[in-house]
């Protein structure tokens, strides 16, 4: 069993417009919000994702609240001494920070990696997504043996498996984290939002829609209840679920039950 947070270290104003293919006829705001996560057991911790940089956030024009990876010492985990780092894919939001965990093994699809390596990036459509030196420093540490390169659906860990689910990126997985309420699924980006999966209606950014609309029956199928699924950037996160105490609006705890 582990506890479960999500850490919000950035934001981004938009509109709804901006994340559903197809656009939307409603120009009301829609924010999004930005998250690294966490696992706690009893002997063993995992990290999922680790977020942009500060320079990073400046260039593509998003609010940048805090160091997402200093930011899990609000849960009392220190980066530098995480053995463990779940990535879900590597666009840019979930991989910046990747040298300030310089112990860590990074546990990534090889076909994620084929993809950010591979003749797609030619196209700006796509290669928006990644930054280059996150993907330099990918390959560097699976030269020095620290990247775990798995081949499909795994067990990284009693109580941590991971699912490829592909579509958002060619090498996109979740990752289900066991708890006292049961099977939390944390969706990173197989969606985005709630609203997403709820309405069938996939997110502007997509290698293979197809895949994208399979993904999220592959999360109903995963989750005990809708409940147990935790979309990778919906500021509703923050609200639905029960913050640290002091915290509030920052780090939420994902194995409790949300209010709705």
């Amino acid at each position: 069993m582990y506890r479960v947070y999500a850490i919000r270290y950035a934001h981004r104003d938009a509109k709804r417009a901006d994340h559903f293919i197809g656009g939307d006829p409603h120009d009301a705001p829609m924010p999004m919000d930005y998250f690294v996560w966490a696992a706690i057991g009893e002997q063993r911790s995992f990290v999922i994702d680790a977020g942009f940089t500060e320079a990073v956030a400046k260039r593509r024009k998003r609010q940048w609240l805090r160091c997402p990876a200093d930011s899990l010492k609000l849960i009392g985990l220190d980066p530098a001494n995480v053995q463990d780092v779940i990535l879900t894919h590597l666009h840019y939001d979930h991989v910046g920070s990747f040298d300030k965990f310089p112990k860590a093994d990074f546990h990534l699809q090889e076909s994620e990696m084929h993809y950010a390596c591979g003749r797609y990036m030619r196209y700006p459509k796509l290669s928006h997504s990644f930054e280059p030196d996150d993907i330099a420093g990918m390959v560097k540490l699976n030269f020095g043996q620290r990247v775990r390169m798995l081949g499909g659906d795994a067990e990284i860990a009693p109580g941590i498996r991971t699912y490829l689910v592909k579509g958002h990126s060619a090498g996109l997985q979740c990752v289900t984290v066991e708890t006292q309420r049961g099977t939390v699924v944390l969706a990173s980006d197989v969606t985005h939002f709630y609203e997403n999966m709820e309405a069938g209606r996939p997110f502007t950014t997509a290698f293979h829609i197809g895949e994208m609309l399979e993904g999220f029956d592959k999360l109903r199928q995963l989750a005990p209840s809708p409940q147990h699924i935790v979309p990778g950037h919906d500021p509703e996160v923050m609200r639905r679920y029960p913050a640290v105490p002091g915290l509030e609006g920052i780090v939420a705890r994902l194995d409790l039950p949300p209010s709705e």
